[in-house]
């Protein structure tokens, strides 16, 4: 059974990028992207992601916003955040973690780091 990931960034090169990868590796890994926070919430609405993989720091909603109303919509969904920010500005990171995030990645990142967190977070039958 298919595993459904929405990711949710601001640049359009990096959705397209991973959801290849993702779906490349991981045959039961179905990728839907998102590049806005308010397309990416609108998304999760429907009620049938099994994992959100998102951005900090975007235009329209940064990723703590995203975050929060995801959690009053679903409070278990798995989320991860990515940035490439090793300092944090507006403290997305520290407020996240705070509201009870667990996984956030840095960019550049390798593939398989991904892969094996979202194995961790969710459960998927096959091996990537």
């Amino acid at each position: 059974m298919q595993k459904k990931i929405l990711i949710v960034d601001d640049e359009i090169e990096v959705t397209d990028y991973l959801k290849m990868e993702l779906e490349d590796n991981c045959k039961d890994f179905q990728v839907t992207c998102k590049n806005s926070g308010y397309e990416g919430l609108n998304r999760i609405m429907r009620g049938d992601i099994d994992l959100l993989l998102t951005d900090i720091a975007m235009p329209d909603m940064d990723g703590y916003e995203l975050y929060s109303r995801t959690r009053e919509l679903n409070e278990n969904l798995p989320i991860i955040m990515m940035t490439g920010f090793g300092y944090d500005p507006s403290h997305v990171v520290v407020k996240s973690k705070k509201a009870g995030l667990h996984d956030i990645i840095f960019k550049p990142f390798e593939i398989q780091k991904l892969i094996d967190l979202i194995r961790k977070r969710i459960s998927a039958d096959n091996d990537c």
